[in-house]
């Protein structure tokens, strides 16, 4: 039987919150040749998102806002808030002036062309 202490030991839960980190898949394709990256975003504003590439790292930072609700009490707070920057390391020299960014259905897609 598992002990009431055990059912609490979860990285989510365990140990001080990091908070909001969003969660990026990244792919190659050939035709055209180009990085795709897709970020969960979801409750961002696409104003307060910052795409930056430095080298050969790509960073997206932000913000998101927790609800400002009035005469409320949390009964259970899970979602995690506040500001956010995902660096992620590109394997391959890209082209971030022909760089695409769309927002749709709290999704951040990017498309980067490939230089070579």
């Amino acid at each position: 039987m598992t002990g009431r202490r055990e059912l609490w030991e979860v990285a989510r839960f365990s140990g001080p919150r990091r908070g909001f980190q969003p969660q990026c898949d990244c792919y190659r394709t050939e035709d055209p040749p180009a990085l795709h990256l897709l970020l969960e975003l979801p409750g961002v504003d696409p104003e307060a998102v910052r795409i930056v590439a430095v080298g050969t790292t790509l960073v997206i930072s932000g913000v998101r806002e927790r609800p400002h609700l009035t005469a409320a009490r949390y009964h259970q707070v899970e979602i995690e808030y506040g500001p956010f920057e995902r660096r992620i390391e590109l394997a391959e020299d890209v082209d971030a002036d022909a760089a695409t960014a769309a927002y749709e259905a709290g999704m951040l897609r990017l498309e980067v062309p490939l230089t070579g």
